[in-house]
């Protein structure tokens, strides 16, 4: 079976310092992949590299056997990225907040907005401007897209940063709910993953580090 998303011969530089090379994965239906690593070891440089928005030093990457850079519409349909900033505007609610970052990819609808928000714990902080939320609450904001009607594959950078521990258990059993359910995951996190689906892998930059 063709994975739906593969990397061959992998090699990342950066300030003219190679990260890794001849990082080999491959992803299918069902998989969460952790990317872990000590600080600098390329893992944020890994994920903008599976998600399209870097090109590779070498090597390169597979979206359903073809190279990536040829599907660049087929990507967009089928990914959702949240990257380590929660990138989320001040000035906006979190209802406009999430309006404009589903516009990115999948508008959706003030009904489903309002729940998504809700199942993040942000019921009565729809029309609240995100500038008086705290760090943990504009995490929750990002994060309420993955409770949108949202691409199969999700590509998260750090994303229990801020999070209280009611926060992280709610996202663990949501990301290992929506691979069971036949989704992808790829994240990198400090934070050790107490459920996971058995789909799961780890793969440590340390060993492809040069």
């Amino acid at each position: 079976m063709t994975p739906h998303l593969q990397a061959v011969a992998l090699a990342c530089e950066r300030d003219w310092r190679m990260l890794f090379e001849n990082l080999e994965l491959q992803l299918n239906a069902g998989d969460m992949l952790q990317i872990s690593g000590p600080n600098g070891s390329g893992k944020t440089s890994l994920l903008r590299l599976l998600s399209g928005l870097m090109a590779p030093t070498h090597g390169q990457v597979l979206l359903n056997g073809q190279p990536l850079a040829e599907q660049r519409s087929e990507l967009a349909r089928g990914l959702l990225w949240i990257g380590h900033a929660a990138g989320i505007k001040d000035l906006l609610t979190a209802e406009e907040n999430l309006a404009w970052l589903c516009a990115l990819h999948q508008p959706a609808g003030h009904e489903a907005m309002w729940r998504a928000l809700e199942a993040v714990g942000l019921r009565g902080f729809e029309d609240v401007p995100c500038h008086t939320l705290s760090a943990g609450q504009q995490r929750r904001v990002a994060l309420a897209r993955l409770y949108l009607d949202s691409p199969p594959l999700w590509i998260l950078d750090e994303p229990f940063t801020a999070l209280d521990k009611q926060g992280v258990a709610q996202l663990e059993q949501h990301l290992a709910r929506h691979c069971e359910q036949g989704g992808m995951v790829v994240l990198t996190t400090h934070h050790t993953l107490g459920l996971v689906p058995a789909g799961y892998r780890n793969i440590d930059l340390g060993h492809w580090s040069v």
